[in-house]
């Protein structure tokens, strides 16, 4: 971006004048990351308030400010936009970079699978235009828009993921965005606290649609019946399906995992084989998202084959890693819920790719008053013929504890509340060069710390 601060101040429908030689070329919110030539965005929050760090702002590189009407003392000589809200205000800003800009937007929401979603897109697309993704958590009322504006002006293809925890939120970030293509990954547990149901969520997720351009294209988890439901009710929607059913628009079968990834064949819309360098069923579901939109993107199958071998995803999504004693990790620590746990559950019983499985499973968080039957339920998914070692971190996995302890021989199973020491033992003591081992749990978990104990 690079717009003049009087070009800035119309956006905001501000009557302050500037001159005009001031530029910005960047929006930042933290003083640490801010970058020279940026405007700072202070927030009055509950815990600090932004417009004290104004003045630091300016002194790292800032070129200009926005500053909240009712907050005292403003610094003099700086140029300041004055606002009645600065969340606002930057959306308002979005709203108006967007409406200017003319890459092509995919917004892309869902339970389970947006950042690998998201990842898998890119990767597909980079080899052939130039394009820009939400990065690290950046998918929430502030992040959203801050991707927007930070969007080079000759980007061709912007890759937005929208996250939500209550109904509206969606429905929000969509209407900034407006995408040519919207994607929704699949429908799980994750916030049932907040939304009650699956139905629920499933409704709050399917806001991203009413964003969506006049001529845009909605694309769906097909196997999803709720997605299905609310599909079917939409009039005029252009929709597409994704999934592993006959019936679906674009179906992945014959899927195979190796230790370099995972092998598949489509048919549909697109038809033929194809492989990504990333594990998991629920991972070739993802592909195909990625698959839909390069060919709405004009490139042929073998463009789009030769980019998803060399894709990569953000750490700690079915990634694989080297230990110690020779033991390969599978680090899908980011984040769990019921339908992401028993997808990777599902890989783990079904791979050949060691002999010696484990799992090491930690809460599920945010599930509501559901929470115990969603962790007691997992002892389905687990077969000890199939997994041999099963380790469980948080209290919530006492429940899961309780339940296995039928199936799952006394010395192959083990518990621990509030620590990883027992875990790290158990592996030291037992695992080697045939050994794979699962990592597993919701973010709050940080399971990844099982795994710092075997790499340097």
């Amino acid at each position: 971006m690079k717009k003049t601060l009087r070009q800035i101040a119309r956006w905001l429908k501000s009557d302050q004048d500037f001159q005009e030689d001031v530029v910005v070329t960047g929006v930042s919110i933290n003083t640490r990351t801010l970058q020279k030539g940026d405007l700072f965005i202070p927030f009055h929050g509950e815990k600090t308030n932004g417009h004290k760090f104004v003045t630091q702002a300016f002194e790292n590189g800032a070129v200009a400010a926005l500053w909240q009407k009712g907050e005292p003392n403003p610094p003099k000589d700086i140029p300041l936009i004055f606002v009645d809200d600065s969340e606002a205000a930057l959306q308002q800003m979005a709203n108006a970079y967007r409406a200017e800009h003319q890459a092509t937007f995919i917004g892309v929401t869902g339970s389970n699978g947006k950042t690998s979603t998201k990842d898998l897109i890119a990767g597909t697309l980079s080899p052939y235009f130039k394009v820009q993704k939400t990065e690290g958590n950046h998918n929430n009322q502030l992040g959203l828009p801050l991707t927007i504006l930070s969007l080079d002006e000759d980007t061709e293809f912007a890759i937005l993921e929208m996250g939500m925890d209550g109904f509206g939120q969606i429905e929000c970030l969509t209407k900034i965005a407006k995408p040519k293509y919207a994607i929704i990954t699949n429908i799980g547990e994750a916030h049932m606290l907040a939304l009650g149901s699956r139905e629920g969520i499933a409704k709050a997720k399917f806001e991203i649609v009413q964003g969506l351009k006049q001529d845009g294209k909605f694309f769906y988890d097909g196997d999803e019946p709720l997605l299905k439901s609310l599909v079917a009710d939409a009039q005029h929607l252009e929709a597409t399906s994704f999934g592993l059913d006959p019936s679906d628009d674009l179906m992945a079968f014959n899927i195979e995992s190796t230790e370099n990834g995972s092998t598949f064949k489509v048919k549909g819309i697109v038809n033929g084989d194809f492989f990504i360098p990333v594990l998991g069923r629920h991972q070739v579901k993802n592909a195909l998202v990625a698959i839909l939109i390069a060919h709405e993107a004009g490139l042929t199958d073998e463009q789009i084959r030769a980019a998803l071998k060399k894709v990569s995803l953000t750490n700690m999504r079915m990634q694989l890693v080297n230990g110690d004693q020779g033991i390969l990790f599978i680090n899908d620590a980011y984040n769990a819920a019921p339908s992401s746990v028993r997808a990777a559950l599902q890989f783990m019983q079904s791979t050949n790719m060691r002999q010696d499985k484990w799992v090491v499973l930690g809460d599920m968080l945010e599930l509501g008053e559901l929470e115990q039957q969603f962790h007691e339920d997992l002892a389905d998914a687990i077969d000890p013929v199939n997994i041999h070692q099963v380790c469980l971190f948080g209290p919530r996995m006492k429940w899961l504890y309780d339940r296995l302890k039928a199936k799952v021989p006394e010395e192959n199973l083990l518990w621990t509340d509030d620590n990883y020491d027992a875990i790290i033992e158990k592996i030291r003591h037992s695992a080697d060069e045939n050994a794979i081992i699962l990592l597993k749990g919701s973010r709050g978990m940080e399971l990844e710390r099982v795994l710092q104990a075997f790499t340097h």
